[in-house]
């Protein structure tokens, strides 16, 4: 999952409230109107307040590919299976499911007891439905590739084959599903908790079109539904009634689109949200408060290039830049436990090396660039780095500046666009120097690793290896541990290494502030926020400052 990045750098910290614009304040006069109109308090209502960094850029769940509309969708919508507190597999939608033929084949066999929210059930039409609409070239999705080990998934995508029905899943009957492989994947099961794979309901888009996930329209399964989106303000989820499984402890959650992080924890500060996300310069202050949690997650943080761009479509160049940076001292920076890192698969995953990518050496950067024609960043064409509005991000990328300055001589300039916007910029044409995140969308190398491979829709790097794209292959086929590690040593090697096609930084670390009266949360590396057994207990604090 591409991750947003929500870390934050605010002002002011214990002073909620104090030089706010004029914006922050209207956000939070209205919040504060409304706790007291007479309406009850979010521990009678059961109601979990909590913050969003952005719009979300879609609710379409073949087309969705960041964390903010991942959180929404996982709420609302389940598949064929979910994960457990150990983040494995676990029956959702499927009861169980079987491996045959070698492991080429896997049948899932449904509950016939899930309900749409419109009353109508859950069958295995309806995912067989989502999954060609997922790969059919003509709904773009970038998340496509996800199903290419599916037999004939990637040639139904590739326009090579028209005929859906030669695709390998198959509706054996309401309540059985058959997957045919090309060969055997051993994390599967995994791929199906995603939203990518969630099942959908033809008639409801084909009836509404670019408006069938519009509130009024859009059909769930999850443990809650979609009851209102008003547009740049707040998402509000209510319990569904037709759930099949336990009823969620909430009634409502709601989720406020804040951009400005000292809103954030300004709101959080003075009791109107139940949760937030802390800001490298608020690290420090709350790390010994009680309300502090601070975990290391599976999501790396990385610098692209578009390789087709001159000077980046030279290797020496990318080498050059990325023995540049002293990556140590982004943990300084941030303040919040991140690990950095010249390799890409996260420490916390399977295939994780240390040993693997460029290390910080002045000398040989100097000479790379040299050997490139550019002695002392002489003669180098000027070049920005690209990024999504974020103070963290901006923080990173004037340490990057300031790194390429000193130790290359390169004149960098910065340029920070809106999410949405950035987004469409790397689809079109991706900047020569951008950076982006990924979130682990499963605990599996293989999620990390064919990312970068040709035919991935999120591969915004323009780069192609056949060698890294056999690799990545034989990868998620071998069941032979040492085997498999030799692999990824290898594939990740081309990747930070020997092409450089990327700069991995560091990789990332939760830090957030929780309510104690909000139970059952269960943050994970994955920074999936599954909120259907979280619970208000307790007594309701008026404010982080009266403790």
């Amino acid at each position: 999952m591409i991750s947003l990045g929500t870390m934050k750098t605010i002002p002011n910290i214990g002073k909620p409230l104090f030089g706010l614009g004029l914006g922050i304040l209207a956000l939070a006069s209205a919040l504060w109107m409304t706790s007291c109109s007479g309406e009850p308090s979010a521990l009678e209502s059961k109601t979990l307040r909590i913050a969003v960094t952005t719009e979300p850029p879609t609710l379409d769940w073949s087309l969705a590919t960041d964390g903010v509309s991942f959180n929404v969708l996982t709420n609302i919508m389940e598949g064929l299976t979910q994960y457990n507190e150990r983040l494995e597999p676990i029956p959702a939608i499927a009861r169980r499911w079987e491996f045959s033929e070698g492991g080429r084949v896997i049948t899932f066999y449904l509950r016939d007891d899930v309900k749409w929210t419109d009353g109508q059930p859950v069958t295995a039409q309806q995912f067989v439905y989502a999954w060609i609409r997922l790969l059919n070239p003509d709904t773009a999705s970038q998340y496509a590739y996800f199903l290419f080990d599916v037999e004939n998934a990637a040639e139904y995508n590739a326009g090579k084959i028209k005929d859906a029905d030669q695709v390998g899943v198959k509706a054996l009957s309401p309540t059985i599903l058959q997957v045919r492989l090309k060969r055997p994947v051993i994390y599967f099961p995994s791929l199906t908790t995603f939203m990518v794979t969630f099942p959908q309901r033809r008639d409801v888009i084909e009836q509404y079109g670019d408006h069938w996930t519009d509130p009024e329209h859009i059909v769930t399964n999850g443990p809650f539904t979609l009851d209102q989106w008003h547009h740049e303000y707040k998402l509000v989820l209510q319990s569904n009634p037709n759930y099949y499984d336990t009823p969620p402890a909430l009634n409502r959650i709601i989720m406020y689109v804040i951009r400005n992080p000292t809103t954030e924890l300004t709101l959080y500060e003075t009791g109107e949200l139940d949760m937030a996300e802390l800001p490298p310069v608020a690290i420090p202050h709350y790390k010994t408060h009680a309300e502090y949690k601070n975990l290391p997650l599976l999501r790396g943080y990385y610098y692209g290039f578009n390789v087709t761009k001159a000077p980046f479509n030279d290797a020496r160049v990318r080498r050059a830049l990325s023995h540049a940076i002293n990556r140590s001292q982004i943990p300084v920076i941030l303040k919040g436990g991140e690990l950095p890192t010249a390799s890409w698969i996260p420490k916390g995953m399977f295939g994780y090396n240390s040993k693997i990518g460029p290390a910080f050496d002045p000398k040989k950067a100097q000479a790379l660039l040299a050997e490139a024609g550019y002695s002392d960043g002489k003669k180098f064409p000027p070049f920005s780095i690209t990024y999504n509005t974020d103070p963290t991000h901006r923080l990173i990328a004037q340490f990057v500046q300031a790194q390429w300055k000193e130790h290359l001589g390169l004149e960098v300039g910065l340029e920070d666009q809106e999410w949405k916007v950035y987004l469409k910029k790397l689809d079109v044409d991706p900047p020569p120097v951008f950076r982006l995140g990924w979130g682990a969308d499963f605990p599996d190398p293989d999620n990390f690793m064919n990312l970068f491979i040709s035919t991935s829709g999120n591969n915004r790097l323009r780069w192609k290896n056949e060698r890294y794209d056999h690799l990545i292959a034989r990868g998620a086929a071998e069941q032979d541990l040492e085997a498999r590690q030799a692999i990824y040593n290898e594939a990740q090697t081309l990747l930070t290494e020997t092409d450089s096609a990327i700069i991995s930084l560091f990789v990332a670390a939760q830090n957030v502030l929780v309510k104690p009266y909000v139970q059952n949360l269960g943050l994970n590396a994955m920074e999936w926020l599954y909120l259907k057994r979280v619970r208000l207990t307790g007594n309701q604090p008026s404010s982080i400052e009266n403790q």
